[in-house]
């Protein structure tokens, strides 16, 4: 009996609650439709910077035969440093380059070297795209590029017209802990600030001191301001000191510029506190937060390229993946720590991240004056 009224008492206290069971039901139905739209391992129209210097009907046999094959998207360089500073700023995951000789030294059957070029920050990405690139080296493409005299003598032809040479950039050895450990970073400050900062108004209203704080001679802002400030402290420290810990035990490697990455931090830890602040006051319960944070947390890690490529996630969708901040953030950390990537190949990343910022901000303060 004493079970079966503590059941009852549960039930009632779910039913008096509709914006925690439509959580319940709506979150689960929301992300199973969207992930099952959005999350493909195999990516397509992948980017390759392309350079060819010859210019010949050989060279452009190779290029038909990476197009026609559907998988990559080609685009005119000028040069094979281009091509890695194309793929160091993120604008294109490959590359290939075919020298000026190309046609001559294939006429003499010397087998010239092309070079594969490709990006090893997502080393499953990076195999897919080897597996891919086959297609330039494919029997339609070199069928036609033996050449033979029969007059001449002891003629020895290559089995292989010409070689590819593969070179991976950036993550040469494929590391899958260089590929990971930059992201878990940002889901570990995600979840951190979300849990700490997404209560805290709504525990202030549960003991019933947030009416005591507002008769203080203090503006809403400053209330707003007050409760960031400790947890974005809280937040730097815990980035660095993980951060610090895959520097010791993983080797992470060195970021190009140690004030990019404070800057970083400090940006994505007010996004993350900021948004848990908006969480906070829109809730009315502890469990609604908990459930809201959930419902930004998994779609975060999914659809940000932290686990899949976002040039696997259909046109359709993929625009979704661009008001996730932590994707964001995963470009800019993989871009400064593997990469080396340029400030300014960076900078529309950072500019999104501090508008997140002035959003939640603003957001919250707007909806504590009108909650008063």
């Amino acid at each position: 009996m004493i079970i079966t009224a503590i059941v009852k008492k549960e039930l009632l206290q779910l039913r008096r609650d509709p914006r925690l069971i439509a959580l319940i039901i709506v979150m689960p139905l929301v992300l199973l439709i969207l992930f099952g739209v959005a999350l493909k391992l195999e990516p397509s129209n992948v980017k390759m910077a392309f350079v060819d210097e010859d210019q010949s009907i050989f060279s452009n046999q190779i290029k038909t035969s990476l197009w026609s094959d559907g998988y990559f998207d080609l685009y005119d360089v000028s040069s094979k440093q281009q091509i890695i500073e194309e793929i160091r700023s993120g604008r294109a995951k490959a590359g290939l380059y075919i020298g000026s000789d190309f046609s001559s030294l294939l006429t003499e059957n010397q087998q010239p070297h092309i070079v594969f070029f490709t990006d090893g920050t997502m080393p499953s990405l990076t195999t897919a795209m080897k597996y891919n690139s086959a297609s330039a080296t494919d029997e339609n493409v070199t069928s036609n590029m033996y050449f033979s005299d029969a007059d001449a003598d002891n003629v020895v032809i290559a089995q292989e017209p010409f070689i590819m040479d593969t070179e991976i950039l950036f993550n040469p050895d494929e590391k899958e802990t260089w590929f990971f450990l930059p992201g878990v970073i940002g889901v570990l400050i995600m979840q951190i600030a979300l849990i700490l900062t997404g209560i805290t108004v709504v525990r202030e209203r549960e003991k019933n001191t947030l009416e005591q704080l507002l008769v203080t001679p203090m503006s809403k802002t400053s209330f707003i301001i007050g409760k960031l400030l400790p947890y974005v402290f809280i937040g730097l420290l815990d980035f660095y000191f993980i951060l610090g810990v895959g520097w010791s035990l993983f080797d992470l490697p060195q970021p190009s510029s140690h004030l990019l990455l404070f800057l970083l931090s400090f940006i994505y830890v007010a996004v993350m506190i900021s948004l848990g602040l908006l969480i906070s006051l829109v809730s009315k319960t502890q469990q609604q937060a908990m459930f809201i944070a959930i419902f930004i947390i998994v779609p975060s890690i999914l659809l940000s390229g932290f686990i899949f490529p976002l040039e696997a996630i259909p046109d359709s969708v993929r625009f979704l993946c661009y008001g996730i901040p932590f994707t964001y953030f995963v470009e800019i950390i993989r871009g400064l720590l593997i990469k080396q990537t340029l400030f300014v190949d960076l900078l529309p990343a950072y500019a999104a991240l501090t508008g997140f910022v002035i959003v939640f901000v603003t957001g919250s303060i707007y909806k504590f004056r009108q909650t008063l």
